[in-house]
């Protein structure tokens, strides 16, 4: 039973929201937030995290000097035996700049395994991974940048692996606290497919975004745009009543589901609280009468000396949600310090 809730999940999961072509898109464990702040703020966000190494993945445009030297580890536990462990690194090359680096491991459990007759093979291990390297530059209040993506999808017999890019800008007001930003994703090509003949799709995607904080609140605002390219958002179901009326959503459903909202509470550097919401995830993975907070995140980031720890529950279903723990540790102080003492 517990191998057959993990099935489902996968399916609910790497599928909500694509019910019309489910099954075409690889690689969607990269839509999966793999960070503490990603997850808190709605699981999608590009203008928020100058300080934060782990934005990598949302926009490279976001990688910059304060990441110099630093190094996380972020621990997704998901539903029944899955969980995501991303590591992160970030540093200065000579006069290049600062080059960022991360690598993403997906554990799906233990999963039975039959052949088309329903012979027993044994238990599998599926798993996912992507290691990623990314660069920026700055121009001014301008800055742009790029990320390579090698992705791996080991599915037992079947495997995939891709080659894919993400570009990303953004400009910071030089005075005020506001920023906008633009991301490409998951741009490039398969290298190998899970079997000869199959048409997979990657996961792109074009995301925009804006965080403004107001200068006399302790609060930061974001909103983000995702699956842009897309039109199949809405599924539904024509009504069989007796009046023929249509149960199709409107023109405003079809924009509020491609809308991501997070908040921050900044009470001071050194601690705050971070709240999402993501109007997808809740129309396709609530019940009829009970919601169980889904769609809802929230999470809290606290620093001690050189080290940072975060932790997000993220609500998925009346069954439960996501609980992501992270570290953050600034090597550079540690190396000094060690020198010094």
């Amino acid at each position: 039973m517990r191998y057959m809730f993990t099935i489902i999940l996968l399916i609910a999961t790497f599928t909500s929201g694509y019910a019309q072509i489910g099954g075409e898109r690889v690689f969607e464990f990269l839509n999966v937030p793999n960070n503490a702040r990603l997850g808190a703020l709605g699981g999608t966000n590009i203008t928020s995290g100058w300080d934060d190494l782990t934005q990598l993945s949302s926009n490279p445009a976001l990688i910059n000097v304060q990441w110099q030297q630093q190094a996380a580890i972020s621990y997704l536990s998901y539903f029944a035996d899955i969980n995501s462990t991303s590591l992160f690194y970030a540093n200065q090359v000579k006069q290049a700049g600062t080059f960022a680096f991360g690598l993403t491991y997906f554990n799906y459990g233990k999963v039975d395994s039959y052949d088309e007759q329903g012979a027993y093979l044994g238990e599998v291990s599926p798993k996912d991974y992507a290691f990623t390297v990314g660069y920026s530059k700055r121009f001014g209040a301008f800055s742009a940048g790029t990320s390579m993506k090698l992705v791996v999808s080991d599915l037992a017999a079947y495997q995939a692996s891709g080659l894919m890019f993400d570009f990303g800008g953004s400009f910071k007001h030089p005075e005020k606290d506001m920023t906008f930003g633009l991301a490409i994703k998951n741009l490039g090509f398969l290298l190998s497919e899970f079997e000869e003949g199959r048409n997979s799709q990657l996961p792109l995607d074009v995301q925009l975004g804006f965080s403004y904080k107001p200068e006399f609140m302790p609060l930061r605002f974001s909103v983000t745009t995702k699956n842009t390219l897309r039109d199949d958002l809405v599924y539904f179901e024509e009504d069989d009543n007796l009046f023929g009326e249509s149960n199709e959503p409107g023109v405003g459903e079809e924009i509020f589901r491609r809308l991501v909202f997070g908040t921050e509470l900044l009470f001071s550097p050194n601690f705050q609280l971070r709240f999402g919401y993501n109007h997808l995830l809740r129309q396709e993975l609530r019940l009829e009468n009970a919601s169980g907070g889904a769609g809802l995140s929230f999470g809290f980031m606290f620093k001690v000396k050189r080290f940072e720890f975060s932790y997000t529950r993220a609500l998925y279903h009346t069954a439960g949600g996501s609980n992501t723990l992270q570290l953050v540790i600034n090597t550079g102080e540690l190396i000094k310090r060690n020198k010094n003492d």
